[in-house]
Protein backbone atom coordinates (compact mmCIF):
# COMPACT_ATOMS: atom_id res chain seq x y z
CA UNK A 1 0.00 0.00 0.00
CA UNK A 2 1.63 3.44 -1.24
CA UNK A 3 1.34 6.46 0.93
CA UNK A 4 3.32 8.66 -0.24
CA UNK A 5 6.49 9.06 2.37
CA UNK A 6 5.30 5.99 4.27
CA UNK A 7 2.98 2.73 4.62
CA UNK A 8 0.53 3.60 6.69
CA UNK A 9 -1.14 1.18 9.47
CA UNK A 10 -4.31 0.09 8.12
CA UNK A 11 -7.50 -1.31 9.96
CA UNK A 12 -11.04 -1.82 9.36
CA UNK A 13 -13.90 -3.01 11.48
CA UNK A 14 -17.19 -3.85 11.42
CA UNK A 15 -20.28 -2.90 14.08
CA UNK A 16 -23.35 -4.49 13.96
CA UNK A 17 -25.59 -3.68 17.31
CA UNK A 18 -22.85 -3.79 19.48
CA UNK A 19 -20.41 -6.22 17.84
CA UNK A 20 -17.08 -5.35 16.68
CA UNK A 21 -14.76 -7.32 14.29
CA UNK A 22 -11.41 -6.72 12.13
CA UNK A 23 -11.09 -8.75 9.07
CA UNK A 24 -8.54 -8.69 6.23
CA UNK A 25 -9.14 -7.67 2.19
CA UNK A 26 -8.87 -10.17 -0.67
CA UNK A 27 -9.59 -8.36 -4.09
CA UNK A 28 -11.76 -10.75 -5.79
CA UNK A 29 -11.82 -8.06 -9.01
CA UNK A 30 -10.72 -8.69 -12.54
CA UNK A 31 -8.03 -5.86 -14.06
CA UNK A 32 -7.97 -4.93 -18.15
CA UNK A 33 -4.24 -6.21 -18.20
CA UNK A 34 -4.01 -9.37 -20.05
CA UNK A 35 -7.47 -9.20 -21.19
CA UNK A 36 -8.31 -11.48 -24.04
CA UNK A 37 -9.68 -10.22 -27.77
CA UNK A 38 -13.20 -11.20 -26.51
CA UNK A 39 -13.28 -9.33 -23.53
CA UNK A 40 -11.76 -5.79 -24.61
CA UNK A 41 -14.44 -6.15 -27.50
CA UNK A 42 -16.90 -5.38 -24.56
CA UNK A 43 -15.13 -2.51 -23.11
CA UNK A 44 -16.64 0.57 -22.58
CA UNK A 45 -15.37 3.93 -23.68
CA UNK A 46 -14.14 6.10 -20.62
CA UNK A 47 -15.89 9.24 -20.85
CA UNK A 48 -17.29 11.13 -17.90
CA UNK A 49 -21.08 10.78 -20.17
CA UNK A 50 -20.65 6.93 -20.08
CA UNK A 51 -21.13 3.29 -18.39
CA UNK A 52 -17.99 2.34 -17.05
CA UNK A 53 -18.72 -1.51 -17.14
CA UNK A 54 -18.95 -4.24 -19.76
CA UNK A 55 -22.33 -3.72 -21.76
CA UNK A 56 -21.95 -7.53 -22.37
CA UNK A 57 -20.53 -10.89 -20.62
CA UNK A 58 -16.57 -11.00 -21.71
CA UNK A 59 -16.94 -14.72 -20.79
CA UNK A 60 -18.72 -15.71 -24.05
CA UNK A 61 -21.22 -14.66 -26.61
CA UNK A 62 -24.08 -12.71 -24.92
CA UNK A 63 -27.05 -14.37 -26.28
CA UNK A 64 -25.64 -17.90 -25.19
CA UNK A 65 -24.28 -16.54 -21.61
CA UNK A 66 -28.02 -15.12 -21.38
CA UNK A 67 -29.57 -18.38 -22.72
CA UNK A 68 -27.65 -20.52 -19.95
CA UNK A 69 -28.59 -18.39 -17.47
CA UNK A 70 -32.26 -18.24 -18.57
CA UNK A 71 -32.52 -21.86 -18.77
CA UNK A 72 -30.98 -22.43 -15.12
CA UNK A 73 -33.62 -19.86 -14.01
CA UNK A 74 -36.23 -21.61 -15.40
CA UNK A 75 -34.87 -24.76 -13.86
CA UNK A 76 -34.61 -23.27 -10.65
CA UNK A 77 -39.04 -21.81 -10.83
CA UNK A 78 -39.71 -25.68 -11.89
CA UNK A 79 -38.03 -27.01 -8.88
CA UNK A 80 -39.79 -24.69 -6.41
CA UNK A 81 -42.90 -25.73 -7.98
CA UNK A 82 -43.93 -23.16 -10.22
CA UNK A 83 -45.31 -23.87 -13.35
CA UNK A 84 -42.24 -21.59 -15.91
CA UNK A 85 -44.99 -21.31 -18.81
CA UNK A 86 -47.76 -19.43 -17.32
CA UNK A 87 -48.46 -15.78 -18.80
CA UNK A 88 -46.40 -13.66 -14.86
CA UNK A 89 -43.54 -16.37 -15.31
CA UNK A 90 -42.98 -16.70 -19.27
CA UNK A 91 -40.28 -14.02 -19.54
CA UNK A 92 -38.45 -14.09 -15.76
CA UNK A 93 -35.87 -16.04 -16.93
CA UNK A 94 -34.62 -13.65 -19.03
CA UNK A 95 -35.40 -10.84 -17.21
CA UNK A 96 -33.13 -11.99 -14.14
CA UNK A 97 -30.47 -13.28 -16.62
CA UNK A 98 -29.83 -9.70 -17.56
CA UNK A 99 -30.56 -8.40 -14.26
CA UNK A 100 -27.56 -10.48 -13.14
CA UNK A 101 -25.01 -9.35 -15.63
CA UNK A 102 -26.27 -5.84 -14.80
CA UNK A 103 -25.81 -6.81 -11.04
CA UNK A 104 -22.35 -8.27 -11.43
CA UNK A 105 -20.65 -5.56 -14.20
CA UNK A 106 -18.56 -4.44 -11.63
CA UNK A 107 -16.02 -7.99 -11.80
CA UNK A 108 -15.18 -6.27 -15.62
CA UNK A 109 -14.77 -2.73 -14.94
CA UNK A 110 -11.26 -1.71 -13.68
CA UNK A 111 -11.56 0.88 -10.75
CA UNK A 112 -7.64 2.01 -11.01
CA UNK A 113 -8.63 3.05 -14.92
CA UNK A 114 -11.41 5.09 -13.58
CA UNK A 115 -9.38 6.83 -11.11
CA UNK A 116 -6.28 7.38 -13.20
CA UNK A 117 -8.67 8.89 -16.05
CA UNK A 118 -8.90 11.85 -14.18
CA UNK A 119 -6.09 12.74 -11.49
CA UNK A 120 -4.91 16.32 -11.66
CA UNK A 121 -2.14 17.93 -9.95
CA UNK A 122 -3.34 20.17 -6.92
CA UNK A 123 -1.73 21.61 -4.15
CA UNK A 124 -4.72 21.54 -1.80
CA UNK A 125 -4.29 19.70 1.47
CA UNK A 126 -7.13 19.77 3.11
CA UNK A 127 -10.27 16.62 3.93
CA UNK A 128 -11.98 15.58 0.21
CA UNK A 129 -14.86 13.88 1.49
CA UNK A 130 -17.77 12.95 -0.87
CA UNK A 131 -20.69 11.23 1.19
CA UNK A 132 -24.19 10.07 1.27
CA UNK A 133 -23.31 7.72 -1.69
CA UNK A 134 -25.95 5.21 -2.73
CA UNK A 135 -24.56 1.89 -2.86
CA UNK A 136 -26.70 -1.69 -3.91
CA UNK A 137 -25.08 -4.99 -3.72
CA UNK A 138 -25.43 -8.42 -2.90
CA UNK A 139 -24.73 -10.52 -0.62
CA UNK A 140 -22.30 -13.26 -1.60
CA UNK A 141 -23.76 -15.66 0.70
CA UNK A 142 -27.41 -15.48 -0.15
CA UNK A 143 -27.22 -13.50 -3.25
CA UNK A 144 -29.37 -11.46 -1.57
CA UNK A 145 -29.79 -7.56 -1.57
CA UNK A 146 -27.91 -4.98 0.54
CA UNK A 147 -27.99 -1.42 0.28
CA UNK A 148 -27.22 1.74 2.05
CA UNK A 149 -25.18 4.97 1.92
CA UNK A 150 -20.63 5.29 1.31
CA UNK A 151 -18.93 8.10 2.82
CA UNK A 152 -15.49 8.34 0.97
CA UNK A 153 -12.68 10.76 2.04
CA UNK A 154 -9.37 11.50 1.14
CA UNK A 155 -6.26 14.37 1.87
CA UNK A 156 -4.59 14.87 -0.74
CA UNK A 157 -0.73 14.59 -1.33
CA UNK A 158 -0.50 16.99 -4.52
CA UNK A 159 -3.07 15.04 -6.64
CA UNK A 160 -6.60 14.68 -6.46
CA UNK A 161 -9.81 13.00 -8.63
CA UNK A 162 -12.39 14.07 -10.34
CA UNK A 163 -15.27 14.14 -7.84
CA UNK A 164 -17.49 11.82 -10.20
CA UNK A 165 -15.33 8.82 -10.09
CA UNK A 166 -15.67 8.44 -6.46
CA UNK A 167 -19.11 7.10 -6.43
CA UNK A 168 -18.20 5.35 -10.21
CA UNK A 169 -15.33 3.63 -7.63
CA UNK A 170 -17.95 2.30 -5.07
CA UNK A 171 -20.25 1.07 -8.16
CA UNK A 172 -17.87 -0.87 -9.74
CA UNK A 173 -17.00 -2.80 -6.28
CA UNK A 174 -20.68 -2.69 -5.15
CA UNK A 175 -21.51 -4.62 -8.50
CA UNK A 176 -20.32 -7.89 -7.35
CA UNK A 177 -20.87 -10.28 -5.05
CA UNK A 178 -19.94 -8.78 -1.49
CA UNK A 179 -19.11 -8.94 1.94
CA UNK A 180 -19.69 -5.31 2.82
CA UNK A 181 -16.33 -5.63 4.90
CA UNK A 182 -14.75 -6.33 1.60
CA UNK A 183 -15.92 -4.13 -0.36
CA UNK A 184 -15.32 -1.16 2.35
CA UNK A 185 -11.77 -2.15 2.00
CA UNK A 186 -11.49 -2.33 -1.53
CA UNK A 187 -12.81 1.62 -2.26
CA UNK A 188 -10.53 2.49 0.25
CA UNK A 189 -7.56 0.53 -0.69
CA UNK A 190 -7.77 1.36 -4.39
CA UNK A 191 -8.01 4.96 -3.43
CA UNK A 192 -4.84 4.95 -1.52
CA UNK A 193 -2.82 3.14 -4.42
CA UNK A 194 -3.21 5.47 -7.42
CA UNK A 195 -3.63 9.17 -5.65
CA UNK A 196 -1.24 8.27 -2.95
CA UNK A 197 -2.86 10.72 -0.52
CA UNK A 198 -2.10 11.10 3.05
CA UNK A 199 -4.90 9.22 4.00
CA UNK A 200 -8.12 7.63 3.10
CA UNK A 201 -10.96 7.22 4.96
CA UNK A 202 -14.36 4.75 4.14
CA UNK A 203 -17.77 3.89 5.87
CA UNK A 204 -20.10 2.29 4.53
CA UNK A 205 -23.67 1.95 6.19
CA UNK A 206 -26.21 -0.50 4.48
CA UNK A 207 -29.00 -2.80 5.15
CA UNK A 208 -28.66 -6.72 4.50
CA UNK A 209 -31.80 -8.40 3.11
CA UNK A 210 -30.44 -11.75 4.24
CA UNK A 211 -30.68 -10.90 7.86
CA UNK A 212 -34.34 -8.41 7.00
CA UNK A 213 -36.33 -10.98 5.15
CA UNK A 214 -34.99 -14.39 6.60
CA UNK A 215 -32.71 -15.71 9.10
CA UNK A 216 -33.24 -13.44 12.03
CA UNK A 217 -35.51 -11.09 10.37
CA UNK A 218 -34.19 -7.91 12.28
CA UNK A 219 -35.99 -5.46 10.19
CA UNK A 220 -34.62 -2.34 11.97
CA UNK A 221 -30.69 -3.32 11.95
CA UNK A 222 -28.12 -1.62 10.03
CA UNK A 223 -24.47 -2.78 9.59
CA UNK A 224 -21.79 -0.39 9.39
CA UNK A 225 -18.18 -0.41 8.23
CA UNK A 226 -15.18 1.54 8.23
CA UNK A 227 -11.63 1.25 6.92
CA UNK A 228 -8.99 3.95 7.26
CA UNK A 229 -5.58 4.62 6.76
CA UNK A 230 -2.67 7.49 7.12
CA UNK A 231 -3.63 9.83 9.23
CA UNK A 232 -7.53 9.06 9.58
CA UNK A 233 -5.98 6.43 11.70
CA UNK A 234 -2.84 8.69 13.38
CA UNK A 235 -4.40 11.85 14.02
CA UNK A 236 -7.34 11.29 15.80
CA UNK A 237 -8.49 14.98 15.32
CA UNK A 238 -8.78 14.38 11.60
CA UNK A 239 -11.36 11.06 11.90
CA UNK A 240 -12.84 13.12 14.73
CA UNK A 241 -13.99 16.22 12.04
CA UNK A 242 -14.15 13.03 9.00
CA UNK A 243 -16.82 11.27 11.69
CA UNK A 244 -18.67 14.61 12.58
CA UNK A 245 -18.50 15.58 8.93
CA UNK A 246 -20.63 12.16 7.94
CA UNK A 247 -22.90 12.71 10.48
CA UNK A 248 -23.71 16.09 9.79
CA UNK A 249 -22.24 17.60 12.69
CA UNK A 250 -20.38 20.89 12.53
CA UNK A 251 -16.80 21.39 12.80
CA UNK A 252 -15.67 22.97 16.00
Amino acid sequence: MKSGSSNPKETSSSIAGNKTSTSTSTDYGMTRSGKSDNEKRFVAHLRDDDEYFYAHPPNGDEKTVLQAIADHVRSNLELLGEDSTREGLLKTPERVAKALLYLTSGYHADAEDILRGAVFHEKYDEMVLVKDIEIFSMCEHHMLPFFGKAHVAYIPNGKIVGLSKIPRVADVYARRLQVQERLTQQIRDVIQDVLEPRGVAVVIEAKHLCMVMRGVEKQNSTTTTSAMSGEFLSNSATRSEFMRLIKGSPVA
